[in-house]
């Protein structure tokens, strides 16, 4: 935004100034130094850079003279311009370490109050604390393959016919596990009805040529292929008692065996009470 002063009249000539308020990137210069009567302009101007950089920058006469067109021997002369008026001062340190060092100080206000003036360096950077490596979690056990069923008396027939299927097709060789987990599938074959033949030749029919896990061709075929169980018997019709003609009225009805009917039971019964 333009610095503007309504209340002071332009001039109409000579110099107009048309300044931007700064807020980020910029330096403060005093006008004693920007208009030092006895420095040149180049060491004015290099008091003026000096003062914009940064606390640690390097300002040797060679890195300067890299960064502008003049040459090393006018920077050095203008070096000199400002250690004579109180601008610049150049010293060696000594680190505790034994190295000599270079120490260039600038000053924006020479001759001030020792109290006044802020001495800006470059902060050591903090050294920043070393991660301690992780330590990698322990890889967590193979889970175990469960343990293959029990075989029982139940499951006889079927491990038996499982164990004979390489006879008939050899590449239906199972482990003493695989018949263990098959025999199951083909005890509910052979509970459903299915012959043995039957669950055999279901089982060895169109082998792949390139078969590499019989028993896993096989617990498919047996969960696909399952019979539907047998449908139940029929009942057998409840007996019916025979007729009967009863010894007293002659009338028919069913008994197991001869004898009177209810009603001359009950005529009976009256009488003999």
């Amino acid at each position: 935004m333009a610095s503007q002063h309504p209340n002071v009249p332009s001039p109409a000539y000579g110099l107009v100034h048309h300044n931007v308020r700064l807020t980020t990137r910029y330096v403060v210069i005093s006008n004693a130094l920007a208009q030092h009567r006895e420095l040149s302009l180049l060491a004015i101007g290099l008091a003026t850079h000096l003062q914009s950089l940064p606390a640690g920058s390097c300002v040797g006469i060679k890195a300067i003279a890299s960064r502008f067109p003049e040459s090393e021997f006018r920077i050095a002369a203008a070096m000199r311009e400002l250690e004579a008026h109180g601008y610049l001062a150049r010293t060696r340190r000594r680190l505790p370490d034994g190295r000599i060092l270079p120490l260039t100080v600038s000053y924006n206000s020479p001759g001030a109050d020792p109290a006044a003036v802020r001495e800006t360096r470059a902060a050591p950077k903090p050294r920043e604390p070393r991660p301690e490596p992780e330590t990698p979690p322990a890889p967590a056990p193979a889970p175990r393959p469960p343990a293959p069923p029990t075989l029982t008396a139940r499951h006889a027939r079927a491990a038996e016919l499982l164990c004979g299927l390489r006879a008939h097709a050899p590449r239906l060789l199972l482990s003493e596990g695989d018949v263990r987990r098959l025999a199951p599938g083909v005890t509910a074959w052979l509970e459903r009805g299915a012959q043995p033949d039957a669950v055999r030749r279901t089982l060895c029919a169109d082998l792949p040529h390139d078969l590499a896990y019989p028993a896993g061709l096989l617990a498919h075929r047996l969960a696909a292929l399952m019979p539907p169980p047998l449908p139940a018997a029929p009942t057998a019709p409840a007996a019916v008692d025979p007729f009967q003609n009863c010894d007293d009225c002659d009338r028919a009805y069913r008994a197991p065996e001869p004898g009177r009917c209810r009603g001359c039971e009950a005529e009976a019964a009256a009488a003999a009470a």
